[in-house]
């Protein structure tokens, strides 16, 4: 029930905004209300029941009456625009939900195979409705509707399908924020432009902006500012402020025009969905790289990057951090006994079990076959000896491994060395960790032992 007031709701207010660019006795130059329930009923499957297309219906209906239009009009309007937003609707519920998202180069060729399917479908029912509320032919008013729906489609429904919040970078400089405000800004540079340059070609001024824009922003924003560039073009075509560009008092100067503006428009959503897996697939290519398959954390070269990237801003603010090692007790009796199969499964559970004992910030790496390597930032010797013990405390968990055929109990043995606001490289800090670690497997194993200065001056 909620959900159906909701979309109703919608509509309605979707319909008055495009009810007031409506020039008179004709249809609006937006309406956003058919791509707006379409990409509600996506989004929220609980608007697509009976009940929402029911409350949809009466919001078309009663923004037409309540704008005093006639009732044999309003009806033929509003099946205009439920059967356009059906007939897309049956086609687009069938898709993949990445094609729904626009994340695949293939999302907007299928998307719009669907409006397109919409908008035929509510060009029949303009083939009927021109003649007899406009006094035009049916072949006009087929055409007339197909474009004006399909052109409003591609404006809004991108839009609605890949709505998300994006926040920037937490790490980026002032230079970072300037390029990432270029292509915004050349967008809008560029539209100026063309309306002051005028003449054919104005209209496509905007394009190398808006590829720009696809190529450096995320999807949303992309197909956001695509958006914002289709309204802005038709409402100022409509205007007449692009001179010697097309005649819109004309109906085949409107036609060309939002048709124009539509396919320009589908260019940089391509590109941004092709992007878009390019950057997914470069992200799991670089997640391979430098993650364990195994434990799912890093490996031995990413986690020396990564701890040696972060030990030089550390050491540049004389803060204290720490390294553990740790290994895990008997690990070869543990494969010769149940097979390699669960020790491969010991070493996922282990690599997860160490991570719920450590913060955001911390760095851990399976540093060789059932070694472990973690960089404690900002972390004193007392603090990082707490961590060390949650650590190996709750390994006195059981294991189950096998679906649940084989029951264990594994224990960690660990070497920690720590800083307190010296100046210490990571191969020096992991070697004095490495020291402990062995000191630990000497005295018994399932221990913690730290290193100390005076112990290693004892031994020489």
């Amino acid at each position: 029930m909620p959900a159906a007031l909701l979309i109703g709701a919608v509509v309605l207010c979707a319909c008055l905004v495009g009810i007031y660019t409506r020039p008179v006795d004709f249809l609006a130059t937006v309406w956003p209300a058919n791509a707006i329930m379409l990409g509600m009923l996506l989004r929220f499957p609980a608007t697509a029941k009976p009940f929402g297309w029911v409350m949809a219906a009466l919001g078309f209906l009663a923004a037409d009456l309540l704008t005093g239009s006639a009732l044999f009009k309003t009806l033929i309007l509003t099946a205009a625009n439920l059967v356009g937003v059906g007939g897309a609707y049956f086609l687009l519920r069938r898709y993949s939900r990445d094609t729904i998202r626009l994340k695949t180069p293939e999302s907007i060729p299928l998307m719009v195979a669907a409006i397109g399917f919409g908008a035929f479908l509510a060009g029949l029912v303009g083939a009927v409705a021109n003649p007899v509320l406009f006094g035009g032919s049916s072949l006009g008013g087929w055409s007339f509707w197909f474009v004006t729906e399909f052109a409003n489609y591609v404006a809004i429904l991108p839009v609605m399908l890949t709505a998300r919040w994006v926040s920037l970078p937490k790490s980026a400089s002032r230079m970072d924020m300037l390029r990432l405000t270029l292509p915004a800004l050349a967008l809008v540079a560029s539209c100026a432009v063309s309306v002051q340059i005028g003449g054919p070609g104005a209209i496509a001024f905007p394009v190398p902006a808006l590829l720009w824009s696809a190529i450096v922003y995320p999807r949303f924003l992309t197909v956001l500012l695509t958006s914002i560039f289709s309204f802005w073009s038709l409402l100022a075509l409509s205007a007449g402020y692009f001179p010697n560009v097309v005649d819109v008092t004309t109906e085949s100067g409107l036609i060309s025009m939002r048709l124009g503006v539509s396919l320009i428009a589908l260019a940089p959503m391509m590109l941004a969905s092709a992007m878009a897996k390019q950057k997914r697939l470069i992200g799991e290519l670089s997640h391979l790289a430098t993650h364990d398959t195994l434990s799912g954390v890093f490996n031995r070269g990413a986690f020396q990057e990564e701890a040696a990237t972060a030990i030089r801003s550390l050491n540049c603010f004389s803060q204290p951090f720490a390294a553990l090692m740790i290994d895990i007790d008997h690990f070869k009796a543990i494969n010769d006994r149940y097979g390699h199969a669960a020790g491969d499964q010991v070493i996922a559970i282990a690599a997860a079990r160490i991570n719920t004992c450590l913060r955001r910030n911390d760095i851990v790496g399976r540093v060789g076959g059932e070694e472990f390597a973690v960089l404690l930032s900002k972390c004193r010797r007392s603090e990082a000896l707490e961590v060390a013990e949650r650590i190996r405390s709750v390994f006195a968990q059981t294991m189950t491994l096998n679906d649940d055929t084989i029951s264990l109990t594994v224990t960690l043995s660990v070497g920690l060395a720590a800083t307190e606001g010296a100046s210490v490289d990571l191969d020096t800090l992991l070697e004095k960790a490495d020291g402990a670690l062995y000191r630990a497997k000497d005295l018994g194993r399932n221990r913690i032992e730290v290193h100390q200065a005076h112990r290693d001056e004892d031994a020489a």
